[in-house]
């Protein structure tokens, strides 16, 4: 895998639709959520960038909103997971 890579994942289950982001030596950075709650998706992508992405999949993986059995944060370490693994 190429060192810096902009991805885009397409998400299910969240009012998130897609997340855009880019991994750069194992670290998160410009995460976009498309859609969402507006203020929070901006909070979360704040506080991940320059993050490992280990470390933000280990906070936000299972984060339930609603009852839906994901969330927009468990959506983007879903997107890491995909991308860098686990």
């Amino acid at each position: 895998m190429n060192p810096i890579s902009r991805r885009t994942y397409i998400t299910t289950g969240s009012c998130t639709q897609e997340i855009h982001y880019r991994l750069e030596d194992g670290k998160v950075w410009d995460v976009v959520f498309v859609n969402g709650c507006d203020g929070n998706t901006q909070g979360i992508s704040k506080l991940v960038e320059g993050m490992e992405a280990d470390e933000v999949i280990r906070r936000l993986r299972g984060i339930n909103c609603n009852g839906k059995g994901t969330s927009c944060p468990d959506q983007l370490a879903q997107a890491l997971e995909s991308a860098h693994g686990s």
